[in-house]
Formats: structure tokens, C-alpha cells, sequence
């Protein structure tokens, strides 16, 4: 059987890390995080850590080409020989191109690009309600986990606050940015044929399911 290689789309609060972890485990992919692949070449201070490093430093975008090569370092291991699950790259049609030129190097292809769809004022909601408390960082949310007093914490009754990426306008505004530097790419997939809308305001059990039909489809 041919590897599998999934690119996983969907913006802040659509529960695309959630999903991701549960796929991945069902088809026996490995999950590929450009984030924790950063953290890991950083924490390792690997030659191309130490490269991600200066860019970093200097408050700029890391450019595609170390990026690109840490993507290639992670899907040439023996873990990934079945295949993988993207999670957070490409981010442009740009490093579509490149990750579609690496993986034909090995035969392989992109074969699905679900889209996890989430409408903009429930994404607003989920993130946007989240309150942590200061004393041991538990998280509650005003409409889906309330605290049973406003503004305490029930483990600990320290006093709760809403950090600065969870207050709403932040969190409007990480939504606008993804949107833009997303749609592209998602215009890139659709073209290809190989975009599947999924709808992730359903429960989560829903949504792996409507991911799993599609990922069956595309074989």
C-alpha cells in the first residue's frame, strides 16, 4: 500500500489539533506539527534550530527554506514510511509546491486536504470565553465550563483573568490573519481537486467521522 500523506487545514478554535491526534492514531500516520517541529530543532539546537534561531532573534519570519528542510528531515525518518499528517504546513501555495516536489522525490503525493470549516462568531465564542486562574493556570470558559462563582477558580479560589490572546478582539483578529494568509492555499487545493470541506461546528465525534468518510474516499 501506497503512504498516505493528509494536510490538515482549519483556523484558531475549529479543533484541528483534537482531530489531528485522533486520525493520525486511527490510520497509523504519523502527526507532523510545524510547531512542535520548531520547538523540537530549538530545544535540540540542531544546526537548523540554531538557523530558525537568528531569524527569530531578529523578530522575522523564519523563510520557507529552513522550514522546508525541517518538513524534509521529519518525513525521510523510518516512522514516516506509511505516511504523515500535516498539521500547520504548508501555510502557502508556495510551501505546497515545495512539499509536493519533496514528496514525488519518494513517489508520493498529497492525497487529501480536509478543510475544517468553522463560521467566524463560533470560533469568536470558543476562544474567545476563556478564563484562566492565576494561582495553578486552571482553564475555565464562561459558556461551556463555568466557574461557579464569577471571576474564582473552583480548584483553588485563586482569581481568574483572561489572557491577552483570549480576549476577543485578539482572537478576531488571529482569525482575520489565518483567513488571509490561508485562502490561497485553500484556492491552491480546491483547484487540485483535492480539498474536503469538513463542517466543525458538529460535536467532535461527528467530525472524525466526516473526516474519516473522506479520507476513505480519497483511498
Amino acid at each position: 500500500m501506497m503512504a498516505r500523506y493528509i494536510v490538515l487545514l482549519g483556523p484558531p478554535g475549529a479543533g484541528k489539533g483534537t482531530q489531528a491526534q485522533i486520525i493520525a492514531e486511527k490510520y497509523g500516520l504519523v502527526h507532523v506539527s510545524s510547531g512542535d517541529l520548531f520547538r523540537e530543532n530549538l530545544k535540540n539546537e540542531t544546526e537548523l534550530g540554531k538557523l530558525a534561531q537568528i531569524y527569530m532573534k531578529r523578530g522575522e519570519l523564519v523563510p520557507d527554506d529552513v522550514t522546508i528542510a525541517m518538513i524534509r528531515d521529519r518525513l525521510i525518518r523510518p516512522d514516516c514510511r506509511e505516511g504523515a499528517l500535516l498539521d500547520g504546513f504548508p501555510r502557502t501555495p508556495a510551501q505546497a509546491e515545495a512539499l509536493s516536489r519533496m514528496l514525488a522525490e519518494s513517489g508520493g503525493a498529497v492525497n487529501l486536504v480536509p478543510y475544517i470549516y468553522v463560521p467566524e462568531e463560533v470560533l469568536v465564542e470558543r476562544l474567545g470565553g476563556r478564563w484562566t486562574c492565576r494561582a495553578n493556570g486552571h482553564v475555565f470558559h464562561e459558556k461551556f465550563n463555568p466557574p461557579a462563582v464569577a471571576g474564582i477558580c473552583d480548584l483553588d479560589g485563586s482569581e481568574l483573568y483572561q489572557r491577552d490572546d483570549d480576549k476577543s478582539e485578539t482572537v478576531k483578529n488571529r482569525i482575520k490573519v489565518y483567513q488571509e494568509q490561508t485562502a490561497p492555499l485553500i484556492s491552491y487545493y480546491q483547484e487540485k481537486g483535492l480539498l474536503a470541506e469538513i463542517d466543525g461546528t458538529k460535536p467532535i465525534e461527528a467530525v472524525t467521522a466526516d473526516l474519516s468518510q473522506a479520507i476513505e474516499r480519497a483511498g
